[in-house]
């Protein structure tokens, strides 16, 4: 259902506006907010470059000029793009900043047909007024049979068998395979494939366990699954199956220490996203027997270099993104990417935007390091959650001078999902979709002003992030009613973290932060500064919030780099320091 937000005023426009913009950084210096319309009013022309099912096609069809141009190169994109009002993609076509620029300002909306967007350029589409759709759930049954199909056949060495007995060979012995009832199944990434998989997994006999922060617990128990935390999910599981985006949290997420952390023997199954294997690390878990198989249908580079030596080891089956590739997925994603694209050239706002809508610049100029504040503050309030339970009660505290109908503060409220919940997860969070999603995922937002005296020079004092009926990785970060507490303020431009449960402290948001409670005594600032100038980690600031002289203290150290294992715990290690944790910002 889209939404009531109408952009019909924006593309009716004849006229070619622009204004200078410091908020993108861009090579051209200009930003186009109104674009100019289809030729003397009559059907708008979508340009479709890759094959897509005839449903969407026929759809397209009754409300534009359809061109279906396959395998263009970038130049004849290019020169054709000028004459188009909408563009439709799988991932084959690269939509880059110079596709925009030669559009002239006429191209409104971009589709992907299907989910991942990698091969659109978000921000140059947002600085040309472009919205990018996109088609997220036609294609979740095929992607879960697909991972099922893997499962099954890597447990019984189908592909290896069927190889063998096509070239003459009858090795019955030699491809017993391992039965899948009774044994545990891990699904990491519990989304609509993930949650699809589980129910089939079920059907066959498995228990099935599941890790995802996001995951509601009910939805969970209804499906009989249980919600574990990511170590004992790997490290308990005779088969994994990934269904996990590729973000900078996810990437190679799969690695030495993992693999090093699973029952030897395990089994694993992607059709998610190659990029969240470390590839080199799977071959050696293999050749050590840590891993006995895997069932890949996402390679990190696609398609694979002809020898790569994952696709050709005897237990890896292998299938080249075959997880939509289902006839009646094809047609759904068709008809899901072309309801869209119509819904976008109305001047319609569908949930499927990945990209947000113009906002004013001189708000955008004041709110922009508070928009970030409150990304980061999300982002570090999710990752202190550990357990099963899942992140579902979000409270958002603003404490500001101005009057509630000068602070708007959607943008900011958007920004504290995006943190939440964007680092795990396939969509991208903007102030269109923000609230649909965090309701898909059951996570309630809620907020609250706190009205401040003073000067409203400044549109916010500090903003507070709350989430609760969760367990903390780190305990000092839990205010007096149990829940984790952070707490933030912009200095001189700068986001700043001020609070962590009921420790005040003072730590840029830049880089990445390591919280450590401990014995409040001489040296210790000292010391933890040691280990990590001795590891070249370098500190850009370090900040300690005590309750009292002598008793408890809570110390923040900003750093640029991430530190290593040993270095983490070389820290923690330190008799004084009674918990620590490192965030990722």
């Amino acid at each position: 259902m889209a939404t009531s937000l109408n952009l019909s005023s924006i593309f009716s426009s004849s006229r070619l506006v622009t204004t200078p913009s410091s908020v993108f950084p861009t090579r051209q210096r200009r930003r186009i907010i109104l674009v100019t319309s289809s030729s003397s009013g009559g059907k708008p022309t979508i340009l479709v470059t890759e094959k897509l099912g005839q449903a969407g096609i026929d759809l397209l069809k009754k409300y534009a000029n359809v061109d279906c141009s396959n395998d263009l190169s970038l130049e004849e994109l290019c020169t054709k793009i000028s004459l188009c009002d909408a563009l439709i993609v799988r991932s084959g076509t690269k939509v880059g900043r110079d596709v925009f620029e030669s559009s002239r300002g006429r191209l409104k909306v971009v589709g992907r047909a299907g989910v991942g967007i990698d091969n659109v350029d978000l921000a140059a589409a947002t600085e040309y007024g472009c919205l990018v759709v996109n088609a997220p759930t036609a294609n979740t049954v095929a992607a879960a049979e697909h991972g099922i199909a893997l499962l099954t056949a890597m447990a019984r060495n189908i592909a290896q068998a069927d190889a063998s007995i096509k070239a003459g060979k009858w090795t019955r012995n030699k491809y017993v395979g391992v039965s899948l009832v009774g044994k545990t199944l891990a699904v990491l990434g519990f989304g609509k494939v993930g949650s699809e998989v589980a129910r089939r997994a079920r059907g066959l006999g498995m228990h099935v366990i599941t890790h995802d922060p996001y995951a509601p617990a009910d939805r969970a128990r209804a499906i009989g699954v249980e919600l574990v935390s990511f170590e004992v999910a790997i490290s308990t599981a005779d088969f994994i199956s990934l269904h996990l985006p590729l973000t900078a949290a996810t990437s190679k997420m799969m690695n030495d220490v993992t693999f090093s952390m699973m029952k030897k023997g395990v089994r694993i199954v992607n059709v998610a996203r190659g990029g969240v294997i470390d590839e080199e690390a799977l071959l050696r878990a293999l050749d050590l027997g840590i891993v006995a198989q895997a069932a890949l249908d996402v390679f990190t580079v696609e398609p694979p270099v002809k020898d790569n030596k994952l696709v050709l080891h005897e237990s890896v089956t292998a299938t080249p993104h075959l997880g939509a590739s289902t006839m009646e997925a094809q047609e759904g994603v068709a008809i899901e990417v072309a309801e869209a694209v119509i819904g976008a050239l109305r001047g319609e706002l569908a949930a499927t935007a990945v990209n947000a809508p113009m906002v004013p610049l001189e708000v955008l100029r004041e709110l922009k390091p508070y928009v970030v504040l409150a990304e980061k503050l999300g982002r570090l309030a999710v990752q202190l959650v550990t357990g099963g339970s899942g992140v579902n009660a979000v409270k958002v505290t603003y404490a500001s001078s101005r009057a509630p109908d000068d602070l708007d503060t959607r943008l900011l409220r958007a920004m504290v999902i995006k943190g939440l919940i964007e680092p795990i997860s396939s969509v991208f969070i903007n102030l269109v979709n923000s609230d649909y999603i965090a309701k898909q995922r059951g996570v309630k937002i809620s907020e609250e002003r706190m009205v401040l005296d003073g000067s409203p020079e400044n549109p916010i004092e500090y903003i507070t992030v709350r989430i609760a009926n969760v367990e903390s990785r780190f305990a000092s970060a839990l205010s007096e009613s149990g829940e984790i507490k952070v707490e933030g303020r912009v200095k001189q431009g700068v986001p700043s973290l001020t609070k962590v449960g009921l420790f005040g402290v003072d730590v840029s948001l830049e880089g990445s932060v390591i919280l450590c409670r401990q014995v409040d005594q001489p040296g210790m600032i000292g010391k933890v500064a040691s280990i990590l100038g001795d590891e070249n980690v370098n500190v850009s600031f370090m900040s300690v919030g005590r309750i009292a002289p002598g008793k408890q203290a809570v110390m923040a150290i900003g750093v640029d780099e991430q530190p290593s294992k040993e270095t983490l715990k070389k820290i923690g290690d330190i008799p004084a320091i009674e918990e620590f944790v490192f965030l990722k910002l």
